[in-house]
């Protein structure tokens, strides 16, 4: 029976609590996997290089998105924390200063969406008119990112208390409004001059200037538990290292994988930029697998920090084990999907009879990795609301960079693209057996003494 006056990630059951928690999560991170490829499907309508373009924007797009989405994991660690612990200045002083570095990672993305779009497609292709494509729709991402760094810092807020239902209504109405303006400013209807690429990343940045407004509301009306007064707002070093402790492998870990998209592009379009394309959309189809797992993710983090920081060891343990079956199961229901209907999926994206042939294999070869790759995604949560992300760090370091691209050339050389896709499930079996080997250590120094007085604290 829950125990009133007291948050419910220390009282709810535990299943019915990482389910009220993640179902809004998931299903608004569904939306957004939905828009991302309706995004995809629209832009391939114009030509296959503008596919290949947005396609080659995917490295930048990932690293934004580490930034925001990593400083927001330090973000909700040391907060939910903070609340299991009833310091309710430190709970402010976290949500006022994680506002202040999200505008400073704006200004970074600006600077390179002013100076950099170019350069950065130059460096990846000399076909003219992709590279056109390219800066016309990477310009207007990175200048206009303000809304999805709004959109990630108050929505998180949110999620730190666990009113993740609210993150559901914000997400689905930035999404439905990017969805809705796609084909009206690429394709120039109802009146609107016909914009192409740019129409989409216009789209997109709509969308998430007014998903970043809502949530901003929302947290002033309805977030009770966080008071964002002007003193909260106010620089403080011992705050920001405590966000950055846990946030900057997280981030690193993500910013891996744009170095990992990077480099597979700069592999792929040796052999053509279908090739390119089809790893582009392959990106944009298993978002659609997962999302569901980063947002029932999502709804674990604040789970575990909280009753880590209340020292409740038992609801960790349910909790985290809970975790992993949703996401094994969400990951091979993913995988049959893979398997059965690979050509269905790519016919969205206009599929020529070269990306078939190229895609088909490629989405069959990758998908054998999705069932490992549920497993690592929960357990690196559980190491980061533990304060040890360096473990998650050095797994998505020696997946993305010491195995999966050198496996990548490696394979390239045979000349077969085909071949070139196994480099996943090889470096998903690596991942594995590194999870397995820290949550085992983890689980020795910190899990089992969980509520004792000597064990670490992330607040140190």
């Amino acid at each position: 029976m829950e125990r009133t006056g007291e948050n419910k990630m220390g009282v709810m059951p535990v299943n019915k609590l990482l389910i009220t928690m993640s179902l809004p999560m998931m299903a608004s991170m569904l939306v957004q996997a939905l828009y991302n490829i309706v995004d995809s499907i629209f832009v391939s309508r114009i030509n296959e290089n503008a596919l290949t373009a947005v396609s080659l924007a995917f490295p930048i797009q990932a690293l934004m998105i580490a930034v925001g989405v990593g400083t927001c994991v330090g973000i909700n660690a040391v907060l939910s924390k903070a609340l299991g612990e009833k310091k309710q200045e430190i709970v402010n002083k976290t949500a006022g200063n994680g506002i202040l570095l999200m505008a400073a990672s704006y200004i970074v993305f600006l600077l390179v969406g002013v100076f950099g779009a170019r350069g950065f497609y130059l460096s990846q292709t000399d076909d003219a008119q992709i590279v056109q494509y390219g800066y016309e729709y990477l310009s207007v991402v990175c200048c206009l990112s303000f809304g999805m760094f709004a959109q990630f810092t108050f929505e998180r807020l949110l999620q730190s208390t666990g009113k993740t239902f609210y993150i559901m209504i914000t997400q689905g109405i930035g999404a439905v409004i990017n969805i809705i303006l796609d084909p009206i400013f690429i394709f120039g209807l109802l009146g609107m001059p016909r914009m192409g690429v740019r129409g989409a990343a216009v789209a997109t940045v709509i969308g998430q200037i007014t998903a970043g407004i809502l949530a901003f509301i929302i947290n002033h009306k309805k977030n009770d538990e966080i008071q964002i007064t002007r003193p909260a707002l106010k620089p403080d070093a011992e705050i920001i290292q405590l966000i950055y402790k846990i946030g900057v492998p997280s981030i690193i870990m993500q910013a891996i994988g744009s170095v990992m998209t990077y480099g597979m592009n700069r592999i792929l379009i040796t052999f053509s930029s279908t090739a390119t394309a089809v790893f582009g959309v392959y990106f944009k189809l298993q978002s659609f697998i997962f999302m569901p797992v980063f947002g029932m993710n999502n709804g674990l983090v604040p789970i575990l920090a909280y009753n880590y920081g209340a020292g409740n060891k038992d609801r960790f343990v349910d909790s985290l084990k809970c975790g992993i079956k949703y996401a094994v199961g969400i990951m091979a229901v993913g995988l049959i999907i893979f398997q059965t209907i690979p050509d269905m999926l790519l016919r969205l994206f206009d599929a020529s009879e070269d990306m078939l042939a190229i895609g088909v294999p490629a989405l069959r070869t990758i998908s054998y990795s999705f069932v490992f790759a549920g497993f690592g995604i929960v357990c690196g949560t559980a190491f980061q609301a533990l304060g040890s992300a360096t473990y998650s760090m050095m797994v998505s370091i020696a997946r993305q960079l010491v195995v999966l691209l050198p496996a990548a050339y490696l394979l390239a050389l045979s000349g077969e693209v085909t071949n070139v896709w196994w480099a996943f499930p090889i470096a998903e079996l690596m991942s594995l057996l590194m999870t397995v080997i820290f949550l085992k250590r983890i689980n020795r120094q910190v899990i089992r003494h969980i509520g004792e007085n000597d064990i670490p604290n992330i607040t140190k």
